[in-house]
């Protein structure tokens, strides 16, 4: 994997720290030109990597790299599903029978029809296959080597207790799109344990890791004692904790831990990503 990961935060308007400038990167980015204009910024440092949700516009990122292979010849997209906001902005608009139908059409909605909701929720291997299927398109003939599982859906299956449904995931990504499944978290030392459990060796999981200890579940040391025991393929995300650690000084420490792969950061101006590729790659070397 990639020492250095590029987000798209910073393109659908998350930012956690100002509404304000979350407002100001809506605007800017409404445009998909706008997005393609960073990204080809972040190519040319040497950012080959662009780990995404599976939000819509992204698709249109997709045909656009698809159309220049010679150009993009070494990009590539670590996706990351499920976009969350699409199937509830999706329920609100069509209603649960009318979402299913978009995006999951067929066996899916004749079987809730049939038996009930209850009837596909004891299917949720089925629906899991076929949620990934879905948001898996948009991405075809393009090369894949990583699937994450958005930390909203991971976290929720830490409290139910599926380890199950991991494994499901794992596997299902490897045999169908020959890709390593990750994973992605505010929990680290629950969800490698339960990993584990489900059998899965060494998985790749990206994780809330920074100096203040900012949405790290469990506690600082412990996660810097997980990193140590070289437990899993660890990708450091929020190293700036939202903005209250100055990038130097959260760069020095992410990539000084023992066992941080990777780290993973959005920025929207070509200063700013040079800035982090630069702190990286100087604490790498």
């Amino acid at each position: 994997m990639n020492r250095i990961l590029f987000g798209d935060n910073q393109f659908f308007a998350v930012n956690h720290l100002s509404e304000e400038k979350s407002q100001t990167q809506a605007v800017r980015f409404r445009d998909n030109n706008e997005i393609i204009k960073v990204l080809d910024k972040a190519y040319d440092l040497g950012i080959e990597v662009f780990m995404c949700t599976t939000h819509d516009r992204i698709a249109h990122i997709c045909d656009h790299v698809r159309s220049d292979p010679s150009r993009y010849a070494n990009f590539r997209f670590y996706p990351c599903m499920p976009y969350a906001h699409k199937y509830w902005n999706a329920v609100t608009e069509h209603g649960i029978l009318g979402s299913l139908n978009q995006f999951f059409p067929g066996n899916v909605v004749k079987s809730v029809l049939q038996g009930g909701m209850s009837a596909a929720r004891r299917d949720y291997v089925g629906m899991m296959k076929l949620m990934v299927d879905a948001e898996m398109a948009m991405f075809q003939g393009l090369p894949i080597d990583y699937v994450f599982l958005q930390n909203v859906v991971t976290d929720l299956l830490l409290g139910l207790g599926m380890p199950d449904f991991f494994k499901a995931f794992h596997d299902y990504v490897s045999e169908k799109y020959n890709a390593k499944a990750g994973f992605i978290t505010m929990n680290l030392p629950m969800l490698l344990d339960t990993l584990e459990e489900a059998g899965i060796e060494h998985p790749t999981v990206c994780a809330s890791i920074n100096k203040v200890g900012f949405r790290m579940c469990g506690g600082q040391d412990r996660v810097e004692s997980l990193l140590r025991d070289e437990r899993c393929e660890a990708i450091a995300m929020q190293v700036l904790a939202a903005g209250a650690i100055p990038p130097k000084e959260a760069i020095e420490y992410v990539s000084g831990l023992k066992g941080v792969q990777s780290i993973l950061f959005g920025a929207s101006s070509e200063q700013n990503i040079r800035q982090t590729r630069d702190l990286i790659l100087a604490r790498s070397g």
